[in-house]
């Protein structure tokens, strides 16, 4: 059986599904993660809710129909979740060498966005410089996933562009961004440091999450 797991490996090595208008189904990695991908011309759904469901609520040959409300809203009502953010998936193969800024590894770490890291990641690491932040974890279906905060007073000068790169020197495997599309300076920044958009995703978080987490889990 083919899994998300399996999935997100050939989409970091530049494998990612056919074009097809049905979408390919897969269980749910973990209690934790459900949602759906939209790759090119292809839709994954890892959610525990039943193919035949599935079938049912998405009109044939419709692409779009699994990341549009209709579906997500079915899905949330299904699920007992609510779907956060659609974001945009970039990816970016790990860099030799060292980082292009000097930054310190920290373990005790009350800020919000790391806070929110712990909840949806594993094997959480943090560092610092500053004016900047940066998180690596474990995430869906155990990738790899990474996410920059840039304080206020240091934007507009390349920071979270140097951060995003040297995420890719920290961490020997792929790593996945997730972005906000209307987060215009976080995408350029993600893209100026050599991540390549490769898909949409919409994650459900359980509904007794705190209206502040329902976000990307940063």
């Amino acid at each position: 059986m083919v899994t998300l797991h399996d999935i997100l490996t050939g989409a970091e090595g530049g494998r990612t599904p056919e074009p097809g208008a049905f979408p390919t189904i897969v269980p749910q990695p973990s209690s934790r993660d459900a949602g759906v991908i939209a790759f090119t011309g292809h839709n994954v759904i890892f959610a525990d809710v039943g193919e035949d469901w599935i079938r049912s609520r998405i009109p044939e040959g419709d692409l779009s129909a699994p990341l549009n409300p209709p579906f997500l809203r079915d899905l949330e009502e299904r699920t007992g979740r609510r779907v956060g953010t659609i974001d945009l998936l970039a990816v970016a193969a790990p860099c030799a060498g060292d980082p292009p800024i000097e930054l310190a590894e920290v373990t005790d770490v009350a800020h919000p966005r790391v806070r929110r890291a712990h909840r949806h990641r594993a094997d959480v690491r943090v560092w610092t410089c500053p004016g900047g932040l940066l998180v690596v974890g474990r995430g869906v279906a155990g990738r790899w996933e990474v996410a920059v905060e840039v304080e206020p007073a240091g934007r507009g000068r390349g920071l979270g562009r140097a951060l995003a790169r040297a995420a890719r020197h920290l961490v020997a495997r792929p790593l996945w961004a997730q972005i906000a599309p209307g987060n215009a300076a976080s995408v350029r920044a993600f893209l100026a440091a050599g991540y390549a958009p490769i898909a949409a995703e919409a994650l459900l978080v359980p509904a007794r999450t705190p209206a502040r987490d329902e976000q990307r889990p940063g």
